[in-house]
């Protein structure tokens, strides 16, 4: 089941949101001190393409990943949060969406803490 999720994932917007996660490590990645930033991008954005029978651990992170996710919420996370909460809304509305929308809840955690969260099947 979760095959047939992630093709239709893939197809009605995945795609679009693991382009996002890229071109935010791009960007974060243009200066040195981005570079962590941008490998936590790029790491997530293979989650986002096939998010289906994998699950998000959040909260296995010491000072440094505190220090890490602060700066990322101000400065690259809240945007890709709202992103993915505004799409997990749109569609619960319909009951056919409704798996795709707590997807988009699963990787709106994930954009507001990146740094110490694990990716598990």
């Amino acid at each position: 089941m979760s095959f047939i999720g992630n093709i239709l994932w893939f197809l009605l917007g995945g795609l679009i949101m693991a382009i996002l996660w890229f071109l935010a490590g791009v960007l974060v990645c243009i200066t040195i001190i981005g570079i962590p930033f941008g490998i936590q991008c790029f790491k997530f954005a293979g989650f986002v393409l096939w998010p289906f029978g994998r699950q998000v651990d959040v909260g296995h992170f010491g000072f440094g990943g505190l220090l890490g996710n602060i700066l990322w919420i101000l400065l690259l996370g809240w945007e890709l949060c709202i992103l993915h909460l505004i799409l997990g809304l749109i569609l619960c509305i319909t009951m056919i969406g409704i798996p795709f929308g707590i997807q988009h809840f699963k990787l709106a955690m994930l954009a507001i803490v990146p740094f110490g969260a694990r990716i598990t099947h």
